[in-house]
């Protein structure tokens, strides 16, 4: 039978990783678009400190984004429309609103090459439906909205994995004590 000693003020969880399919997840529109967020950089570093973070930060919203600009450049080519609806599915399936990470041949493939794979192939597909043109205007023009917007938007309210345990209650409640607590303070 297991211990049932409790020892109180003490926390315990598993160990955890933060691996890239931590940072898969879609967040709230309505935090992409906060209009109290946006403000000109200070500097070009600021400029790629920011891009770096945002797309980090809002990588599905961006792929969602990129996806629905290069769906509408595609709207009077119904065989490409059929072919990129046929390679959402996959996106849907395979990153989108997958919560478990893909493993092939029992072994787990990295949110990074999905996406890569992902992206080529649907480029690939529709490219030899000779919609090429249309493929690159659609990529230049969501590269754009999407770097316009990284690049405007703030990132000092942005909340990544491990930042709370770091910075938030966890710091406090799971740190040691600042003094003793063996006994009573005399007064």
């Amino acid at each position: 039978m297991p211990s049932t000693n409790t020892t109180y003020g003490t926390i315990t969880s598993a160990p955890t990783l933060i691996s890239s399919h931590a940072k898969h997840t879609r967040r709230p529109w309505q935090e992409l678009f906060f209009l109290s967020s946006f403000s000109f950089p200070i500097s070009a570093a600021d400029v790629k400190d920011r891009i770096k973070l945002n797309v980090s930060y809002f990588r599905v919203n961006y792929v969602i984004t990129a996806l629905t600009i290069l769906f509408l450049t595609l709207l009077w080519h119904p065989t490409s429309m059929i072919v990129f609806l046929i390679a959402f599915i996959f996106w849907w399936f395979l990153y989108l609103f997958n919560d478990n990470p893909v493993v092939i041949f029992n072994k787990t493939v990295d949110d990074n090459v999905v996406l890569g794979a992902l992206s080529f192939a649907t480029v690939l597909l529709l490219v030899l439906t000779h919609v090429g043109v249309n493929v690159l205007v659609g990529l230049i023009i969501a590269v754009v909205v999407i770097g316009a917007h990284a690049a405007f938007r703030g990132t000092e309210d942005l909340g990544f994995p491990g930042e709370e345990e770091e910075n938030g209650l966890l710091s406090v409640v799971g740190s040691q004590p600042l003094r003793p607590t063996s006994g009573y303070n005399r007064i």
